[in-house]
């Protein structure tokens, strides 16, 4: 699979260094939008995910995921994961704990749209552990 396969129309981007801290896994970082609306497209190396997370706001804010290439999956803290292929989107409301990452056998990418909000900051979790992926097909 060629770079552009691993991670669709907006290409793979750098290394995500700077939110390397909150990953298992490698993932790249290629920013779509530099002003308004922040839109990112992320590249998740097979097995990568990212810690459990939440978007908080005071009003609005959330992210919406959609999905450009590979097989990933989504999941919410207390509910079943949901298995992602391109053409998927996942509306993440404020205040919801979850995370998201490539399956086992397949890079992922998916657009990061970080919905406008007031007051809104991401509070970084625990890792999904290697015991919780490895239970994903």
């Amino acid at each position: 699979m060629n770079d552009f396969e691993k991670a669709g129309l907006f290409g793979i981007g750098n290394p995500n260094e700077a939110y390397a801290k909150y990953f298992v896994g490698e993932s790249y970082l290629n920013p779509v939008t530099t002003t308004g609306v922040g839109i990112f497209n992320v590249t998740f190396e097979p097995k990568c995910r990212n810690n459990w997370h939440i978007h908080h706001a005071d009003q609005g804010g959330g992210q919406i995921l959609l999905c450009m290439s590979g097989r990933g999956w989504y999941q919410e803290f207390g509910k079943a994961p949901i298995e992602l292929h391109q053409g998927d989107s996942i509306v993440i409301s404020a205040g919801v704990k979850h995370w998201h990452g490539a399956a086992k056998d397949s890079w992922f990418a998916h657009l990061a749209v970080e919905v406008p909000g007031e007051n809104t900051h991401t509070e970084w979790c625990e890792a999904v552990s290697d015991n919780e992926y490895d239970k994903l097909d």
